[in-house]
């Protein structure tokens, strides 16, 4: 198992990162991982791009802080519920990247097979409805599309995705900005050409 330590400097070294490329701007968005009986995750209303390791907390897979004095991020339920559908994920990032976050606040999915590499990657985004941030509903509203996908949109708050490694977690999440900011972009020019159903059947079957 990776140690608590090396697992905090995945999470800081990749929060820096997110933060350099406005994807969590301000105290937006958490990070956490698998870690012992439970999960390491960043703590209420600290900064992705600025943490240290006082801003990580233990918890366990109620939400529950294992350690005094540090209270876990408002959304701990919505990581919680997506490692209990996913076993097969291990790394959780959610934040309020700005050309995904436009396409939730406009409550649009990013569901139609505009981009071949984004087909291949997601199959579609889904956009969650909304959910009061941290409550009961937007889990119950995220929740139901984990089994199926590993990143959603959700209505008027921001994205989340899931994977093994932290590093895919990453490249999934540029993946989608950039998606969302070519999809946006497309509507300047008439507006995207999507692959038909064909095309996009023989995209997915690239996956073997």
């Amino acid at each position: 198992m990776i140690s608590r330590e090396e697992l905090e400097n995945i999470i800081i070294n990749y929060g820096k990162r997110m933060g350099e490329k406005n994807f969590t701007p301000g105290y937006s968005g958490n990070i956490s991982c698998r870690y012992g009986d439970g999960m390491l995750i960043t703590t209420s209303g600290s900064s992705n791009g600025y943490l240290k390791r006082e801003h990580i907390v233990y918890t366990d897979y109620d939400g529950k802080s294992l350690e005094e004095g540090k209270k876990p991020s408002s959304e701990k339920l919505l990581h919680i519920e997506f490692y209990k559908i996913r076993p097969d994920v291990n790394f959780i990032l959610h934040v309020h990247a700005p050309y995904l976050s436009t396409f939730a606040s406009a409550g649009k999915a990013l569901d139609e097979p505009v981009m071949a590499e984004n087909v291949f990657y997601f199959g579609a985004i889904p956009l969650a409805e909304y959910g009061l941030p941290s409550s009961t509903e937007l889990v119950k509203n995220t929740a139901k599309y984990f089994d199926k996908y590993d990143a959603v949109l959700m209505a008027n708050h921001g994205f989340i995705v899931g994977s093994s490694t932290m590093d895919d977690a990453y490249m999934k999440l540029e993946l989608a900005e950039s998606y969302a900011q070519v999809v946006l972009f497309t509507n300047l020019l008439g507006g995207a050409k999507p692959l038909s159903e064909e095309q996009a059947k023989e995209v997915l079957a690239l996956r073997g």
